[in-house]
């Protein structure tokens, strides 16, 4: 509550300057009393009007004030829900306005941050992705290398089950797959094949085949090779009965060595008679597996042991050509092979086929009739392509002479050879 104003002051009434000289004028005509008398009584006059007009001026003041006090007790209610309804509808209004503010700015913010996440997670997979095929790519690079450094290179592989193998091999529905699945069935159920060992595919993989037996099964040396100290058959070709065209003697890949097949041949075939010696001297089967899967490992040496069996059979074609010549009984497959126009002595059977034996070819049916009768085994071979007909299994060679060992072979196609495990 507010204290009581305090009343001003009233200033004395001031004579204005106009007044003054009128007065002064009248003073002059008039008698010093008259005029005396007359300008109080002006003074009067004047001052009255001036109060007369401040009190009309604070009148119309209060009275304005007492109006407004009045008038405000029977307004302010509806003044009152008049504001709270426009200050409600204002309030509304900014809290929407803000709300739709605050929800636009946001989902800017959101989408941004969206747009920021998903290029980050594209560069990152993008990256991470690119890492792994480089990283996987060194990793089998490294395995490879590994695998060729310390592992031993089997030419001739672990036993795998027969059906195994088979369908490993041989899939889908054409008609070649489905004879090779009823010959390997044939295999299983008539001839008691359980298993096969996988031979390396190349140019020698028939002398690879028959020599794993012989070593794997400790054969002994054939007869002739026992009555013969091999190792010096190089030299007898050459002095005793003038071979000199065994110059021209090609090792598989290797050409025309001179001067040097000799030496060569000599030292291949004293290889093989050092390992044929040890193998068959030796009784543990295990042990036998073992040192021809280490034999067999070794590529340089077996392509020496290749090479030497290749010139035994070039050596027993040239006995039985003398024997021909002096009109002595040979073996019919002898007979058969002199026929031919590409083998009719040993020289053009040496150029036109024993030369290319490990190079660009394999050995052929005449081939293995002559490997069989070198090393006296009868190597039956198991000819799946020849399913259901008579040569579906053949011996080199037909008719032994005598009571040879037997080692077995499987063949797909007449070229690539694989060892059956009974």
């Amino acid at each position: 509550m507010r204290p009581p104003r305090k009343p001003r002051a009233e200033a004395p009434p001031q004579t204005p300057p106009q007044f003054l000289s009128g007065c002064a004028a009248r003073q002059s005509a008039l008698g010093a009393g008259a005029r005396t008398a007359v300008w109080v009584a002006e003074l009067q006059t004047a001052a009255a009007k001036k109060l007369a007009g401040r009190r009309a001026v604070a009148e119309g003041v209060r009275g304005w004030r007492r109006a407004s006090r009045m008038e405000a007790p029977r307004s302010a209610p509806r003044e009152r829900e008049r504001a709270r309804t426009t200050s409600g509808s204002d309030q509304a209004h900014s809290w929407i306005l803000v709300t739709s503010q605050v929800v636009s700015v946001a989902w800017r913010a959101a989408r941004v941050s969206a747009m920021t996440a998903l290029s980050l997670l594209s560069a990152a997979l993008s990256y991470f992705r690119s890492l792994y095929l480089y990283l996987g790519h060194r990793l089998k690079w490294w395995i490879g290398y590994l695998q060729r450094k310390f592992k031993r290179n089997l030419s001739v592989e672990a036993e795998v089950d027969l059906f195994s193998y088979c369908a490993r091999e041989w899939k889908g529905e054409t008609p070649r797959a489905r004879l090779m699945r009823k010959a390997y069935e044939e295999l299983f159920w008539r001839h008691h094949i359980k298993c096969v060992r996988p031979v390396k595919r190349d140019n020698y993989d028939a002398l690879r085949s028959v020599l794993f037996q012989i070593f794997s099964q400790g054969l002994s040396f054939p007869s002739w090779m026992k009555e013969k100290d091999i190792v010096k058959l190089p030299e007898k070709l050459l002095f005793s009965q003038g071979c000199n065209w065994i110059q021209q003697y090609s090792f598989g890949p290797e050409k025309y060595t001179g001067s040097n097949v000799f030496g060569k041949l000599r030292k291949c075939v004293e290889l093989l008679k050092l390992q044929w010696t040890e193998f068959s001297g030796m009784r543990d089967y295990h042990k036998r597996g073992s040192m021809c899967n280490s034999l067999f490992s070794d590529a340089i040496l077996e392509c020496k042991l290749y090479e030497a069996l290749k010139f035994l059979m070039l050596y027993q074609v040239t006995e039985v050509y003398e024997q021909m010549k002096t009109n002595k009984i040979i073996p019919s497959l002898f007979r058969l092979l002199f026929s031919r126009e590409s083998s009719s002595d040993p020289l053009s059977f040496m150029m036109n086929h024993l030369n290319s034996v490990g190079d660009t070819c394999g050995l052929d049916q005449i081939d293995m009739f002559i490997l069989g009768y070198s090393l006296q085994v009868k190597i039956k071979v198991f000819r799946l392509f020849k399913f259901n007909s008579r040569d579906f299994a053949v011996c080199y060679p037909e008719e032994p002479l005598r009571e040879w060992p037997e080692i077995s072979l499987l063949t797909e196609n007449g070229h690539q050879y694989h060892i059956p495990v009974f």
